[in-house]
């Protein structure tokens, strides 16, 4: 979210660079300084700039043309007043700049200390040490004023350096301290505002939001900056939409308004408080004002007279009678694919097979020699059915056996004795030895 310098690619001659650049110090604080030797600098360098009595170092965040729409918009002058950079840091420079940051947090515990022994009224949130070790800033808040002379008297004797206060809001103080907000990004007070604009609850109340105080301040107990973001967004489409003072008047009963729907341009209504919301657009709501200024009082929120609902009422009577004569004739249609061929995966029982079942007859006996002319031409045993719904059903072979006494059919599965050995009946015995004759000769 910080400022990128997206024109150095561009190849710009440094004749006509602009030569004001822009420094970034600690806590976001940015100031502008002029590049009177021509340094070639690049965003990150850290550089040694003049500051009052003494030297401090920083880093270089923004450089060129976009140096003076940035002044332009902070409204900076471009005049002798701003200060000089001196050189590019060089590896002392930052050991000794390192040494003095070394003392902040020590410095910030011990005068929070004599803070309290002092019983004055403040909140001490940052200590910054300058580069040179010869000054510190102390940035404290306050909700009134506070005489701070003889803290100053104690804080240079305590840590022999001069002291300077500076007192900041709570909205800066956040952005000095820095934190991840509810977004789940770094605050914007610490990475791109520098200047903090008045929120008010009329924001979230254009914003139809709920006015919780611990869901709409942020991280330093004020308003969240980000309830004027879209702000204007909804005053524009604020001006489209009706304003409601005081319930419809209807022959259903008097609508109340209940909510809006801000971007979609619906309005919900509920005739005297009822649970049942009634949503409508904002033409109509606008139109049930007019008439209702001209003393006419509509049927209800949608229609003007009672003729108009009936039709409405019919009309949706008869979606749902094709709706259901449709899912009709579907379920009909699937009952009788499925009553076409019933129980044709089902195994018949022996009572079922019985009528249809054939007398037990010889083979030589049951199907007599034909002459060759009856024979059917491809070659099948049996011949072709002329009307097959007036034949009886084929009973399959395991049908048959399940009819035939074991000893007469030949194609049932034998019984095993107790000791695991197959018993044949006398039949299956001669035919099994004259297999194995003929298989012998």
């Amino acid at each position: 979210m910080n400022s990128f310098d997206w024109l150095t690619h561009m190849g710009i001659p440094t004749i006509d660079k602009f030569d004001i650049v822009e420094i970034k110090f600690k806590g976001g604080r940015k100031e502008y300084y002029r590049n009177i030797d021509r340094i070639s600098l690049t965003t990150g360098d850290p550089v040694v700039v003049d500051v009052p009595n003494g030297h401090h170092i920083g880093y270089v965040s923004l450089q060129g043309e976009l140096v003076r729409l940035q002044m332009q918009k902070r409204k900076i002058k471009d005049d002798d007043n701003i200060l000089r950079i001196y050189r590019v840091a060089t590896q002392k420079d930052l050991e000794k700049w390192e040494e003095a940051k070394n003392r902040e947090i020590p410095t910030l515990y011990r005068a929070k200390q004599i803070i309290d022994e002092m019983k004055m009224e403040m909140k001490l949130s940052d200590v910054e040490f300058q580069s040179d070790n010869s000054k510190a800033t102390f940035y404290y808040s306050a909700d009134d004023r506070v005489d701070f002379r003889e803290l100053i008297k104690s804080l240079a004797s305590e840590f022999k350096i001069r002291v300077e206060m500076r007192q900041i809001s709570l909205r800066q103080e956040a952005g000095r301290l820095g934190g991840i907000g509810v977004c789940g990004r770094e605050l914007c007070c610490s990475t791109w505002i520098y200047d903090f604009k008045s929120v008010n609850t009329s924001a979230a109340r254009y914003q139809n939001l709920s006015l919780n105080p611990t869901k709409l301040s942020g991280q330093c107990g004020r308003l969240k900056c980000c309830l004027n973001y879209e702000l204007d967004t909804y005053m524009a489409a604020l001006s489209d939409i009706p304003e409601v003072d005081k319930p419809l008047q209807t022959e259903a009963g008097f609508a109340k308004l209940q909510k809006t729907d801000i971007f979609r341009k619906l309005m919900w209504f509920s005739y005297n408080n009822d649970n049942n919301w009634h949503s409508i657009t904002c033409e109509r709501v606008s139109e049930i004002l007019e008439l209702n200024s001209k003393g006419v009082v509509p049927y209800d929120l949608k229609t003007n007279h009672g003729k108009e609902q009936e039709d409405l009422i019919s009309k949706s009577n008869m979606e749902l009678d094709a709706l259901d004569k449709k899912f009709s004739k579907n379920k009909k249609s699937k009952k009788k694919k499925k009553s076409r061929n019933p129980g044709e995966n089902q195994v018949m029982t022996k009572e079922a097979i019985k009528p249809e079942s054939k007398p037990n007859i010889p083979k030589s006996e049951a199907r007599p020699n034909r002459p060759a002319s009856d024979k059917p031409a491809t070659g099948s045993q049996n011949p072709p059915r002329k009307n097959v719904e007036n034949l009886p059903r084929p009973v399959s072979n395991q049908e048959k056996g399940a009819l035939i006494p074991r000893e007469n059919n030949p194609d049932q599965v034998p019984r095993k004795k107790k000791n695991n050995k197959r018993r044949f009946n006398s039949k299956n015995k001669g035919e099994q030895n004259k297999g194995d004759q003929n298989t012998g000769q």
